[in-house]
């Protein structure tokens, strides 16, 4: 299953080579050219020499993890994160440091706190990766500075139409992707594989201003609280519901029109959609959207619980849904004279 080795990849902000790798090869066949940028793009090309509007589909290869930053007297390592990741969900935790050290995240052990530390949630201070190192000779060794800690985390179905594994936010985008390139379209389609959406969505920046598409889709891994502790107003998105189309967030604020498009497309295809509730967190569109002149953008994305973690669960259906509307939506272009991205002028 292509999503399982996606998922199962490691690739943080910074650190996309392996998951770029795997994606240009399994694309090649059904592209005309690749490129990698300067800041570790990958972007392919279809119909370059046909006419019609240039239409941009984008997803981000990389992941949430951790950054080693110090070895301490003991051989313990200190880290940060790379991306959103509450130091709370990380006690105990199997990370990956290389190909083949394993680690485990440790804290002082709750015999030994005061009553008044534990009342209190761990900060990263307070956290380290034991290597089973005994010193920091003999770690230093083994592991330097600058070194990435990943999650360990199969990708496996359980429930019903469940997956859960790391990464999908957004590996699920780039399965996607993948298999949209597979197709074929009557107008030039580039597809962009951004780096660094996690850390300020520096990538979709970079790959926007140098592709200036007509138009854009954004295919992301978005959060879905739809849980015990959460009221139903703060769900966000749910499972099983259909993928999600974003109306405002933390970067971006959608054309209205668009969004009115893409419901009724959807309305007409038969194919189950939920908007996103909710206007905090961000993606790619925030960048691309207001590149040069502008570019119309949307954003459908695949609701996944526990986002930001070290196991992500998705519904197979939401994700099947969400590939099919994306094809349906460049199968059916929204007229792009009342959102021209290039005036005459312009041009």
């Amino acid at each position: 299953m292509l999503l399982k080795t996606l998922s199962e990849l490691n690739g943080a902000s910074g650190d996309e080579t392996l998951v770029r790798n795997f994606l240009s090869e399994k694309i090649k066949p059904y592209v005309e050219k690749i490129i990698t940028d300067k800041l570790g793009n990958l972007i392919a090309f279809k119909n370059q020499n046909l006419s019609g509007p240039r239409v941009l589909i984008a997803a981000h290869m990389d992941e949430v993890a951790l950054m080693i930053v110090a070895i301490t007297s003991e051989g313990c390592l200190k880290f940060k994160p790379v991306g959103g990741i509450d130091a709370r969900i990380l006690v105990s935790k199997i990370v990956r440091i290389g190909t083949d050290l394993t680690g485990v995240i440790g804290a002082k052990a709750i015999h030994l706190q005061k009553l008044a530390e534990r009342q209190k949630s761990y900060t990263y201070d307070q956290l380290y990766i034991d290597i089973g190192a005994q010193s920091k000779e003999e770690a230093a060794g083994k592991v330097k500075v600058g070194d990435y800690a990943y999650f360990v985390t199969s990708c496996e179905p359980f429930g019903e139409d469940l997956y859960k594994g790391k990464a999908f936010d957004d590996r699920v985008g780039c399965a996607i992707l993948v298999e949209l390139l597979k197709q074929e379209y009557d107008f030039p389609l580039v597809a962009a594989f951004t780096v660094q959406e996690e850390v300020g969505l520096r990538g979709a920046k970079v790959a926007a201003y140098q592709i200036e598409p007509d138009f854009a889709i954004v295919v992301e891994g978005t959060i879905a609280a739809d849980v015990m502790d959460r009221a139903e107003e703060e769900w966000v998105t749910e499972l099983g519901k259909g993928p999600a189309c974003s109306i405002m967030d933390r970067t971006t604020l959608y054309s209205p029109k668009l969004i009115q498009y893409v419901a009724e497309l959807a309305r007409r295809k038969n194919i189950p959609l939920q908007f996103r509730r909710g206007s905090s967190g961000g993606n790619d569109a925030g960048r691309i959207h207001i590149t040069k002149t502008g570019i119309p953008t949307v954003s459908l994305s695949v609701p996944c619980r526990y986002i930001h973690s070290y196991v992500s669960v998705i519904n197979e259906k939401d994700f099947r849904s969400c590939s099919d509307l994306v094809l349906a939506l460049l199968r059916n272009l929204p007229t792009l004279k009342n959102y021209p991205a290039k005036t005459k002028e312009d041009q």
